[in-house]
């Protein structure tokens, strides 16, 4: 059986006319879908009849709730489990400008970036389009919340699932589904090049987070082996290449990691990258994983930090610590069931 949620309204408008049926139920039909129904029967201005056709070849592709934990501070996080047991993490997240939900585009992750869980057991499969939407429909259903923005910073690269992640973003878009604003979505990327340019031709109104983590291509290299196939000088030029394109900015994500690249020298080298350009650097406390040798840093560590990038003028926020009190870092929740001693 087929996954229903993959098929963009086109798809559908076949899929029905080769029922024999009108175009317009394929509207009323992914209408439904965005509702996030999660049967058929559901479906009551649809024919019974077609209910039962398409019951017999599709499915309504969901992930099941494995296991949640739920922060003091409203966030929730999600184990899902899709038909296959394939398993991955969603997190929901309040702020004042809206609800948040970060999504996993593939199972596990083979970037290898030393610091990240997920990477531990490499990459299982990537996930479709309509399981990424699924993840958001599901969370929605759990909660009982709306979902204002879309985050694909999950388990994964989204770059390295590129096809299926432009399929997504299609779908939740559609204003004839979900309707997310482009602008409301943003995906991050470890840095894969050829991806850059082509997602600032596909979705110029999308966010682009970069994950940096690093000054210098030493470093990018000691903690992140993408770093080994695409030189840290082509990176700048190819973010900076999107900026001017697209006129927007990008976002680096920076894990601050103990003794590793949260010097005071790092912030100036970091700023002497980023200086006069249309860029926004995230700040991010280490998330520590039980297997990894890496530590968190102070709160000193951030402040001096923050200092430096912004004495040369460099915007910069440090990200909001939630759900410090669950499994915070991506992949540990799922490490945790499937019987890894992670945190």
């Amino acid at each position: 059986m087929n996954n229903i949620l993959d098929l963009e309204p086109g798809g559908l408008e076949e899929l029905v006319t080769g029922f024999g049926e009108k175009k317009f139920r394929a509207g009323q039909i992914f209408g439904w879908l965005a509702k996030g129904i999660t049967s058929f029967d559901e479906m009551s201005n649809v024919p019974a009849d077609l209910r039962e056709k398409l019951s017999r070849e599709w499915y309504i592709g969901q992930p099941a709730v494995v296991t949640g934990q739920r922060s003091s501070d409203g966030t929730e996080k999600c184990l899902f489990e899709f038909a296959d047991g394939a398993r991955v993490e969603s997190v929901f997240m309040k702020y004042s400008y809206g609800n948040s939900i970060c999504i996993s585009s593939q199972v596990g992750c083979r970037m290898g970036c030393t610091f990240c869980a997920s990477t531990m057991d490499g990459k299982e499969r990537d996930l479709t389009a309509g399981e990424m939407l699924g993840e958001v429909l599901a969370m929605r259903n759990h909660t009982g919340e709306s979902i204002n923005h879309v985050v694909i910073m999950g388990m994964g690269e989204p770059f390295d699932n590129y096809e299926q992640v432009s399929g997504f973003l299609r779908l939740i878009n559609s204003p004839k589904g979900v309707n997310l604003s482009l602008r409301n979505i943003t995906v991050s990327t470890c840095g894969i090049i050829p991806a850059i340019g082509r997602f600032a031709e596909d979705f110029p109104q999308v966010n682009l987070a970069v994950s940096l983590h690093a000054p210098n291509d030493e470093i990018r290299r000691r903690t992140m082996p993408v770093a080994k196939a695409y030189a840290y000088d082509d990176l700048m030029k190819a973010c900076r290449q999107y900026t001017e394109k697209t006129h927007r900015r990008i976002t680096f994500e920076y894990a601050l990691i103990r003794g590793v690249n949260d010097s005071k020298r790092d912030a100036e080298e970091l700023s002497s990258r980023l200086r006069g350009w249309l860029t926004h650097v995230n700040l991010i406390p280490l998330n520590e994983v039980d297997g990894r040798d890496y530590r968190t840093v102070t709160e000193e560590n951030v402040r001096s930090f923050r200092r430096v990038l912004e004495n040369n003028g460099i915007a910069v926020t440090v990200r909001r610590t939630l759900g410090s009190d669950i499994d915070a870092a991506c992949g540990q929740l799922r490490q945790r069931r499937t019987g890894e001693k992670l945190k």
